[in-house]
């Protein structure tokens, strides 16, 4: 795909979206069109708001933005990003599989006790709002697909995958991979149900696995099992062997108890592959699949571990792309700058996709793109009136980082609250 199919891919695709915007909110003349506004959104950097105008070259007020912004839903954002996905073809495969990743992360935003995003608990009894994103993550192809957007307080990972599921064709091969979390029966069967999509799922292997993998030998393993779900407990059923999974009909108000989904018959029957492997670090790891036999125990440990993708993924999102120093107080705007933020982080990954790096002969290591200044140089690029998209991929290849396999260290797990708005750098 040529970087001119691209940019004139997201060009077409915020004009679309600014076009659908109806009323009399933007049929009046102003520098701050509906299609102004979302460019300079996805070029947004990390600094204050003024700064960011000035550097577009919009001479208006910070105030005068938050109160455009107020009159555009947060779903024409949404439909530049699919409009964008749908006019590029990620085509990276792994023996004819698409490789989608699966998790959630959060994000911060202004402490606003009123809204739907703020949650307390004891852990935080000042309490914190926060948006939970769950995204699908395209590997190979390095770029997000599609994704949920929940409030913190009513997050539901696998609701949000089954939905995502439910919404999206798989007319390529898909395999779904999903941390520790996303296990769940009802989850399971729709990726069953799907065509075209398989799943590797980590599951947990202690007693409180699974009650086919809890019987399961600790050691290195490949095997099928096969269990029947029911949502009944009559004398056949238990007679039977069946699996009960409880699913509350009514629940009171104000229940703290979870209800349980299942979306498909009773009766149920289930059956797939559940492989363990032991780690570089002596401890073993379980999956379940529902990959053919074709798929080795070494392919599926190789498969598991490109996973971590996703998660440097969500570091060069928040960090690289801003996402930890949003420019609007309310979840709205914050929805705003999530899908801006993942446009702008496609845009640079289908770039860099374009980029020739020049290896050296006699290196040491070999050399890819430095991500932080393509995407700065991509936003650079979305502010300047016609830029030269060629002298853009000659900018990006000037910059390079060494690559460094099979580096390892420890996470940080520390919460990092948000950055306020009084306390935000101008660079």
């Amino acid at each position: 795909m040529s970087i001119h199919h691209i940019l004139a891919a997201l060009n077409a695709a915020i004009t679309t979206a600014a076009q659908s915007i109806g009323g009399k909110n933007f049929s009046r003349k102003s520098a701050l069109t509906a299609e102004a506004v979302i460019r300079l959104l996805i070029s947004a950097e990390g600094g204050c708001l003024a700064k960011i105008l000035h550097t577009a070259g919009l001479n208006v007020t910070a105030s005068a933005l938050s109160q455009r912004r107020a009159q555009i839903p947060s779903k024409v954002f949404r439909s530049v990003f699919d409009d964008f996905n749908s006019a590029c073809a990620d085509s990276d495969l792994f023996r004819d599989y698409r490789l989608l990743a699966v998790d959630g992360t959060a994000v911060n935003l202004p402490r606003n006790p009123t809204s739907p995003s703020f949650v307390q608990n004891e852990g935080i009894p000042k309490g914190v709002n926060q948006l939970h994103v769950t995204p699908l993550y395209d590997i190979l192809s390095r770029t997000f697909a599609d994704l949920v957007v929940q409030p913190e307080p009513k997050k539901d990972e696998i609701g949000a995958l089954v939905e995502m599921l439910k919404r999206n064709t798989f007319a390529q091969k898909t395999l779904i991979i999903a941390d520790r979390g996303f296990e769940g029966y009802n989850l399971i069967a729709h990726c069953l149900e799907k065509p075209n999509v398989d799943f590797l799922i980590r599951v947990k292997q202690s007693r409180s696995a699974m009650r086919e993998v809890a019987k399961l030998p600790m050691m290195e393993l490949d095997c099928k099992i096969g269990f029947t779900i029911t949502t009944t407990q009559t004398n056949e059923d238990k007679k039977s062997g069946y699996i009960h999974l409880q699913v509350p009909k009514k629940s009171k108000a104000g229940s703290k108890t979870k209800r349980g989904h299942w979306d498909f018959p009773s009766p149920y029957p289930m059956r797939f592959r559940i492989c363990r492997f032991m780690l570089d670090n002596g401890e073993f790891e379980t999956v379940a699949t529902s990959l053919p036999d074709s798929f080795k125990l070494d392919d599926i440990k190789e498969l598991y571990h490109l996973r971590w993708g996703l998660e440097t993924a969500f570091r060069d999102w928040k960090y690289t792309l801003g996402l930890v120093n949003l420019h609007g107080k309310s979840d709205t705007f914050a929805e705003q700058e999530i899908y801006s933020s993942l446009t702008a982080f496609n845009l640079a990954s289908r770039i860099c996709r374009e980029v020739v790096v020049r290896q050296p002969k006699d290196g040491v290591y070999g050399y890819k793109v430095n991500f932080k200044m393509a995407v700065m140089l991509c936003k650079e690029f979305l502010r300047t009136p016609n830029a030269d998209g060629e002298k853009l991929l000659q900018e990006i290849a000037r910059y390079t980082v060494p690559v460094r396999p099979n580096r390892q260290d420890d996470r940080n797990l520390k919460a990092k609250g948000f950055a306020g708005f009084v306390y935000r750098v101008a660079a």
